[in-house]
């Protein structure tokens, strides 16, 4: 049965099965095969390269998620992972990837293994501590916290019935604090406020680039596809690779230039492209 890739562009085209190493690539690609030094592919982690469970730290990349990143960053100008995990936890994949990592939105990154973080979220540690530790006091019974050291997550996954009581709570948290508010997949993220997004290093990783892809499932992602929207806009192709889910919101399904379905069509995807690029 062939996947369930969609594309509101015609000139998509079937691509291979989820767990197959390669197959038809959409047309979309057609600039990143013809100019890979000159093209970059930037991903999300969690319900992109990751499935979505209940524990964060039990997250993990597909098997055979981290090669095909590997191969295409040999390949293309530019190849990066960006995500609102720390990014200790993508390390703890990607350690010896030549992949750039983009951690907690951009606030920490590591690029040929250089390691830098937002010197002005450093100052917000305090305030994250603070949250972390009222939390323990007097936060929504059935929230899970997970402190990121520069910010916090505060998960109702495992009971979506206090999901507004954890809103209620991350709100006040956040005038207390001075911290800002993020909607994220079935949680709440509080953050420095510091001005970086994913669109922020999404437009600093495309820098010299002419061809630029994001693959990603939730509404942290929605800054990433406005980058490339201007990008496009100066005259650059991209491509928009929404990652479908159950929980996938109609801002998400609207922003796609091309939808797969979980995780394993994204692998499917990623690795199509790397067969093109042999």
């Amino acid at each position: 049965m062939p996947p369930s890739w969609c594309s509101p562009a015609p000139t998509s085209r079937d691509v291979t099965e989820p767990g197959a190493a390669a197959g038809p690539l959409p047309a979309a690609f057609d600039a990143f095969v013809a100019e890979p030094h000159r093209s970059g592919l930037f991903t999300d982690f969690d319900g992109t390269l990751s499935p979505i469970v209940d524990d964060p730290a039990a997250a993990a990349p597909l098997d055979g998620v981290v090669d095909a990143l590997d191969a295409l960053a040999r390949r293309l100008g530019r190849v990066a992972v960006i995500s609102g995990r720390p990014v200790e936890f993508l390390l703890g994949h990607f350690a010896a990837s030549p992949v750039v990592l983009s951690g907690l939105y951009g606030l920490q990154s590591v690029v040929d293994g250089v390691r830098r973080d937002d010197p002005d979220a450093e100052a917000w540690r305090e305030a994250v501590d603070g949250v972390v530790a009222a939390a323990g006091d007097d936060g929504p019974v059935g929230m899970f916290v997970e402190h990121k050291v520069l910010s916090v997550t505060l998960h109702y996954r495992e009971h979506p019935e206090v999901a507004d009581a954890v809103r209620s709570w991350a709100e006040a948290q956040a005038t207390r604090s001075g911290l800002e508010l993020r909607t994220a997949k079935m949680s709440i993220e509080l953050h420095p406020p510091v001005a970086t997004d994913k669109g922020a290093v999404v437009a600093g990783l495309a820098e010299g680039l002419d061809h630029v892809c994001f693959l990603g499932d939730d509404v942290g992602d929605l800054p990433a596809f406005a980058a490339l929207d201007r990008l496009r806009a100066e005259g650059r192709s991209v491509v928009k690779v929404v990652v479908r889910s159950d929980e996938l919101v109609p801002e998400m399904a609207a922003a796609a230039d091309l939808t797969v379905d979980g995780p394993a069509e994204a692998l499917a995807l990623l690795r199509s492209l790397g067969a093109r690029l042999v």
